[in-house]
């Protein structure tokens, strides 16, 4: 029932066309994969409603085109945004050469300095990586970001990178208590845990 949801977030999906952001998507709200999935047309939209530390969220889930034709949407793709995903494929060192791009596009467009940002280095399933995982964490760090690697195909950190992300968020008050409107909520008194659900999975900065 959405009396019990803690806050409602925005999150945004970013990238290269061509990287999974869509099937990243999909494989966290429908649990389903289509190899043969089409460009995403300006942007999709999608509500899933998760639970994290005994808190339940509702997640309103934001995925753009990442061809440059689409880009007159960003101004209000990137409003009020609390959290992002920026992903690029393991396979194709351009899409990450290309994320400095994206994040001076975070920079300039989105309205909250204090953001959240989960870089996810899709397509681990593949075996022709063009992009290691060291170089993924570097980046991460350099750019205070959080950071996992996963595959939408095989489900591998797709759960996970949802939840840190949402996690992170909810430890940062600032971000979503002015967005909830239900009088005396409170977070779940549960243990916040440094390292989060996902066996080392994602690395905290």
């Amino acid at each position: 029932m959405d009396d019990e949801v803690l806050t409602t977030l925005k999150i945004l999906i970013i990238g290269e066309s061509g990287v999974g952001k869509s099937s990243l998507l999909l494989r966290f709200t429908d649990d389903t994969f289509d190899p043969e999935l089409a460009a995403t047309i300006g942007v999709d939209f999608k509500v899933k409603t998760i639970a994290v530390d005994g808190n339940r969220a509702k997640l309103a889930i934001w995925d753009t085109a990442g061809q440059e034709r689409f880009r007159t949407l960003t101004p209000s793709y990137y409003r009020g945004a609390q959290g992002v995903i920026l992903v690029y494929d393991v396979t194709k060192r351009d899409s990450f050469t290309k994320l400095g791009n994206w994040l001076n596009e975070l920079e300039t467009y989105c309205t909250r300095n204090d953001l959240v940002k989960m870089l996810v280095g899709n397509k681990i399933d593949k075996d022709n990586r063009e992009v290691d995982r060291s170089e993924g964490l570097k980046f991460a760090r350099k750019h205070s970001m959080l950071f996992i690697e996963a595959s939408a195909k095989t489900r591998d950190g797709v759960q996970c990178a949802f939840e840190e992300l949402v996690e992170k968020i909810i430890q940062t008050p600032g971000l979503w208590e002015s967005e909830t409107q239900s009088q005396g909520v409170r977070l779940s008194n549960q243990d916040q845990r440094a390292g989060g659900a996902c066996g080392g999975y994602c690395s905290l900065i």
